[in-house]
């Protein structure tokens, strides 16, 4: 469908060598954090998508604001949302309400997900329930979604001994926890 993030956001002068040589559309934008970061590239006329991530660049009002720049510029939106279920339902509403969304990228069942699902999380599971490839904007109070805290707080819980396995001292010796 596209070519996803081939080189570093900030790197335009490389992405206009790609474009340059290359007729498959070019998608760029999960690490740009606000709309400034986008105008330079929409400026620039080096992107056909716009993957820009709702909990990177400011939530629902900030995003709404660099799809709009998009559409002027004709370039489509595929939100970047590899995360839980409230990013999920919050790009849902910012698809819904812009006309250059084409696809919404999401986590549901993939390989990071081993052992449980981002839809562990919700009252509700059948809310994010496909039909036909589409899944519906979900409706109701806020985002659309109930989330069950109880599981939450249960899952919290079951993670408090989870130490990052790389962390280095300053002098490059491993960390003592």
């Amino acid at each position: 469908m596209f070519v996803e993030e081939p080189v570093l956001a900030e790197n335009i002068d490389a992405l206009k060598e790609i474009v340059r040589y290359s007729n498959i559309p070019v998608a760029t934008g999960e690490r740009m954090y606000s709309r400034w970061d986008f105008k330079k590239v929409f400026e620039a006329g080096y992107v056909d998508m716009i993957q820009l991530d709702l909990s990177h660049a400011g939530g629902i009002t900030e995003c709404k604001k660099i799809a709009s720049m998009a559409e002027a510029y004709d370039v489509a939106l595929a939100p970047h949302c590899p995360l839980g279920p409230i990013a999920l339902a919050a790009c849902l509403q910012l698809d819904a309400t812009c006309a250059n969304a084409v696809i919404q990228e999401q986590s549901l069942g993939i390989h990071y997900n081993k052992g449980s699902d981002v839809l562990d999380y919700l009252e509700d599971r059948e809310v994010f329930e496909y039909h036909g490839g589409v899944v519906t904007i979900p409706e109701g109070e806020g985002l659309g979604i109930e989330i069950d805290e109880e599981k939450v707080k249960a899952m919290s819980l079951k993670y408090t001994d989870w130490k990052n396995p790389v962390w280095r001292n300053y002098d490059g010796t491993v960390a003592e926890w």
